[in-house]
């Protein structure tokens, strides 16, 4: 199975990326983007997205990023990161673009920009650590 298709596989299991509707848009080595269709289920009460769905979305990227440069039998978890929001997220589709600034054994520092459908406006930017740990199961 490529790379493409484990992420692929991994990504499907989560119930939240469902939840949001958001999914896998594209997989490069230290690259990934997630996109996301608006709806009301992803707004907060002015009917802009929410920095939570957008927080998510993006944190999904990032880590995948992560995953592309690990080694198999070894995944990545959150260890921290920070959101900076920029503009106001009213847009048909956002896209979340996460890459891995540092591929280091055990840990790895990302950043991802959150754009309109575009892919030109950045709406939001996030820096984060991973870890990396034996796979589970």
């Amino acid at each position: 199975m490529g790379l493409y298709e484990q992420i692929k596989e991994s990504f499907d299991k989560q119930g939240l990326m469902h939840s949001l509707n958001a999914h896998l848009a594209s997989v490069q080595d230290g690259e990934v983007k997630v996109a996301c269709e608006f709806s009301a289920g992803v707004t907060q009460q002015d009917g802009y997205f929410h920095g939570g769905a957008i927080t998510s979305i993006l944190d999904s990227a990032c880590g995948y990023a992560a995953w592309t440069k690990i080694p198999e039998g070894k995944e990545v978890l959150t260890v921290e990161f920070k959101v900076n929001f920029i503009k106001a997220a009213k847009a048909n589709k956002i896209v979340a673009v996460g890459k891995v600034i540092h591929a280091g054994k055990t840990l790895m520092f990302c950043e991802g920009e959150v754009f309109d459908e575009t892919e030109t406006t950045v709406l939001a930017k996030m820096s984060t650590t991973m870890i990396v740990i034996a796979k589970s199961v």
